[in-house]
């Protein structure tokens, strides 16, 4: 029997979001330069180990989220606001009460500033020691799926999702690099396979998004205001919301290009 296609689907992209420290908070671009068989630019290059991680630079494994400061078991890093400049490699860091921070992450003494400051910050919300480990020029990222190259959010599976629970819940909670608008809700989670033109570059989706207790934390407050992942399940049958995708042929992608399944 013939595999079942499902319509080509049309949209454009909406956003698009780096991640520069796994579980810390994103930042807006307008483009991103997409390399082929690479990982989206920039996100999730850094983490913060809460106690050893296991984690080795010169045989860089994957490893589980709990290893991280991340938001499914610390909802307080939501409250931490932090902004990536390549130019000066300066990680700068940001948090209520407790004042701003340049990190430069190629020096020791910074970086233990950085770990300092940041223990304080979180206080009790972590077991420590803190440690800001680099995947920087290694084929790794601090992913949460060994697949997840690129994760892309269809925002109108969110608005869906929205009208069914009858209440706001912003897309940020899911920490996608990419949002597209205008692909007929829930169509992503019957594409693994297939082809993803995003402008010049080609993608090709992998795997639905299995969310977690992170996208139970506001992204504004760093409180956990929303069962979310119940909630998903319990409208749909699913805990999936997105999906991960890896790049075939890169490209710069931009905020307004065609977005387009085939």
């Amino acid at each position: 029997m013939a595999e079942p296609r499902f319509p080509s689907a049309a949209g454009v992209v909406a956003a698009l979001w780096r991640h520069p420290v796994k579980g810390f908070t994103p930042e807006p671009l307008n483009a991103a330069e997409l390399p082929t068989g690479g990982w989206f630019p920039g996100d999730r290059m850094f983490a913060v180990e809460d106690g050893p991680s296991g984690f080795d630079r010169a045989a860089p494994e994957h490893l589980p989220k709990q290893k991280f400061t991340v938001l499914m078991r610390t909802a307080e890093v939501a409250g931490v606001r932090t902004c990536w400049n390549e130019a000066s490699r300066i990680l700068h860091a940001a948090a209520a009460g407790h004042g701003d921070l340049a990190v430069a992450v190629d020096e020791a003494e910074s970086r233990a500033a950085f770990e300092t400051w940041l223990a304080a910050v979180l206080g009790d919300a972590v077991s420590g020691p803190l440690r800001l480990v680099s995947a920087e020029g290694l084929d790794h990222r601090f992913m949460d799926d060994p697949r997840g190259r690129v994760s892309i959010l269809n925002l109108a599976s969110v608005r869906d999702f929205e009208a069914r629970e009858g209440r706001p819940i912003d897309p940020r909670r899911f920490r996608a690099n990419i949002w597209v608008e205008g692909w007929p809700a829930w169509v992503e989670n019957e594409t693994a396979g297939r082809e993803l033109a995003l402008g010049p570059a080609r993608l090709r989706i992998a795997k639905p998004i299995t969310r977690c207790a992170a996208t139970h934390v506001d992204p504004d407050t760093a409180e956990r205001d929303f069962d979310l992942v119940p909630a998903l399940f319990g409208q749909y049958g699913h805990r999936w919301c997105g999906v991960y995708a890896a790049i075939e042929a890169g490209g710069q992608v931009r905020v307004g290009d065609l977005a387009e399944m085939t």
